[in-house]
């Protein structure tokens, strides 16, 4: 019988139990007792029906009070009682005597019932490892044994160079006798910090994969429960599994849940998040790195970790699990495509160029969505329209292509959408426009792609300002088409604000205010040390100069991008014509266009 099978049968005894004890408390309280003086009474005034005999008690139904009532009462040596009934038109019956036997279990059935019920919530579940009602202090921490998902770094791409820092710890966990022959300590603990995504967890499995030895994995969230006391006893249980495992890796997902900043509330320093915090820093002092045991964890937010936590002798060691450059997303979709059927002219390098900022699960997510694509089209095999759609799907959303949107709206939308095509063709310091469409995806009505044509890590201050030019070159092209303004810019306006924003102000490269950064960059407050912290660091005066910066740059923009697309109408008409009438421009077309030279038409794939 499986787990879940068992589970079944206890709550259906469960609620078998309490139907059972509910109708016999309901039945009892139906029954009401009569004195046998009342019952012969009741006989003469035939107010009584329905009478059943036995030895020991009588049973029927009786008018009392103007209501019927089930009674009962016990019967004398009264020799006319069926004459009595009999003179009055009563029916009766007579009952058997039970056994002592069959009385016994009828007395002792409920009783036995609520006691197998107490054995299955408390006393057993006390012994099954404590998965149930006592087993509050034991860790939650998971061991990975199945040999056939084991986890190894040829499941891990894009981050060769975080890999190389864990093989130090794959050969600690296999060969501990190298190390501590030159007096050498392996860290204690190894934080993996990245944004999510990246292959953080993954990278974790990998290593215990590759170290062939017992895997522990729980979550930050799993310590911390509303019972007092709780996290820090999980803490203990999971640092003795550790022990009593060795060598193994013990590996907690997302320790921001656990590990943040002590004093963080209004409540002082003893809630329980903060217990939890405390025991694990002592547990990580505690143990020796020549038992084997190393702790590993992972974050998106080592900001608000505790500076305790991060100290030497604790994690020693951080990893930066960065996003993938174009060699590494290319690793990782061919790591995801291993059990998907591509075809010959699937090309998985202009597709990882095509996907500049996603992360490993974005990309296992697109190649999935290009599979199912694929399969809905009945297709035999992957190939590259499934791959480029899926793109556009994981970046914006699903087509909206059954929403309707009239005909004065389309070519709106496709001025719109041609104002930034055409402006970011014309800026030399502006990424290269890919696709355009003016088929609503998600939230936006239509979208201009740009796709750089190679990974950057430093964007310039003519780079930035190209980026806005580019972004209000949509609202340009509507004022010199219509004289008039839409509401679909909203979503490029609150972009290039905050770019320009973080231009003057945390940058420095404004002319007007200088080379400082006048306020620090954007997080969440975090309660009981940022509170006090998110304060202007300017003055009333500066903030006037900032917003008189802000409007200038960005008038200054607009203005560049009006004088770009009334030097170009031709080439925008015949964008937005061409737009209206396709819906979605890319390849030579889209080239030609943009260039102002005859239409080619896209090859079909």
């Amino acid at each position: 019988m499986n787990k879940q099978t068992k589970n079944l049968a206890l709550w259906l005894l469960i609620i078998v139990g309490f139907i059972y004890l509910w109708l016999i408390a309901s039945e009892k309280s139906k029954v009401i007792d009569v004195d046998y003086s009342e019952f012969k009474q009741a006989i003469k005034e035939r107010r009584v029906s329905d009478i059943e005999i036995s030895p020991d008690l009588i049973f029927g139904t009786i008018v009392k009070d103007g209501k019927t009532n089930k009674f009962k009462t016990v019967p004398v040596e009264d020799p006319k009682l069926v004459e009595d009934m009999e003179n009055n038109s009563i029916k009766y019956k007579g009952q058997k005597k039970r056994g002592w036997f069959i009385e016994l279990i009828l007395t002792a059935l409920p009783w036995l019932l609520f006691l197998g019920l107490w054995y299955f919530l408390f006393f057993r579940g006390a012994s099954m490892g404590g998965k149930q009602i006592f087993s509050f202090g034991r860790s939650r921490a998971r061991l990975q044994t199945d040999k056939s998902k084991k986890v190894t770094f040829a499941d891990v791409a894009g981050v060769e160079e975080s890999k190389e820092e864990l093989k130090e710890i794959i050969q600690f966990l296999k060969d501990p006798a190298k190390f501590q022959k030159l007096g050498g300590k392996i860290p204690k603990g190894v934080l993996l910090v990245g944004p999510s995504g990246t292959g953080k967890t993954l990278l974790a499995k990998a290593v215990a994969g590759e170290a062939g030895v017992p895997f522990f994995a729980s979550s930050g969230s799993e310590f911390v429960e509303m019972f007092v006391g709780v996290g820090a006893s999980r803490v203990r249980d999971l640092f003795d599994m550790g022990r009593k495992n060795a060598p193994c890796v013990l590996f907690i997902d997302e320790i921001d849940a656990v590990g943040r900043h002590r004093g963080a509330g209004y409540g002082g320093g003893h809630d329980e998040r903060e217990q939890t915090l405390n025991q694990l820093l002592v547990e990580m002092d505690g143990f020796d790195t020549k038992e084997g045991v190393i702790l590993l964890a992972a974050t998106n937010r080592p900001d608000v970790l505790d500076s305790a936590l991060l100290r030497s002798g604790r994690f020693d060691r951080h990893i930066m699990v960065p996003v993938p450059d174009i060699k590494g997303r290319e690793e990782i979709l061919r790591v995801h495509s291993k059990n998907i059927k591509l075809s010959e002219s699937a090309d998985l390098s202009i597709i990882a160029k095509r996907t500049p900022g996603f992360v490993g699960a974005d990309l296992a997510n697109l190649v999935n969505e290009a599979a199912l694509i694929a399969a809905r089209r009945n297709k035999e095999a992957v190939e590259m329209p499934e791959l480029e759609e899926s793109i556009d799907r994981v970046m914006s959303g699903p087509e909206l292509k059954s929403r309707k949107i009239s005909d004065s709206e389309r070519r709106i939308i496709a001025i719109h959408e041609s104002g930034h095509a055409i402006v970011a063709k014309m800026l030399p310091n502006v990424e290269k426009v890919h696709k355009i469409s003016i088929i609503p995806r998600g939230m936006a009505l239509g979208y201009t792609i740009q796709l750089p044509t190679e990974d950057k890590y430093l964007v310039t201050k003519n780079e930035i300002l190209g980026k806005v030019t580019v972004l209000l070159g949509g609202r340009a092209a509507e004022k010199l088409i219509f004289s008039d303004i839409t509401t679909g810019s909203e979503n490029d306006l609150k972009i290039a604000t905050n770019l320009v924003f973080n231009m003057i102000c945390i940058y420095g490269m404004s002319e007007k205010l200088g080379n400082v950064t006048l306020r620090k960059r954007e997080e969440d407050v975090f309660l009981g040390r940022d509170i006090f912290a998110h304060e202007k660091m300017y003055s009333e005066k500066t903030a006037q100069l900032i917003d008189e910066e802000m409007k200038r740059i960005i008038d200054d923009a607009f203005n560049k991008a009006t004088e770009l697309i009334k030097n170009n109408l031709n080439k925008l008409n015949r964008l937005a014509e061409s737009l209206v009438e396709k819906e979605i421009l890319e390849g030579a077309e889209l080239a030609n266009l943009l260039n102002g030279e005859s239409i080619v038409e896209s090859p079909k794939v």
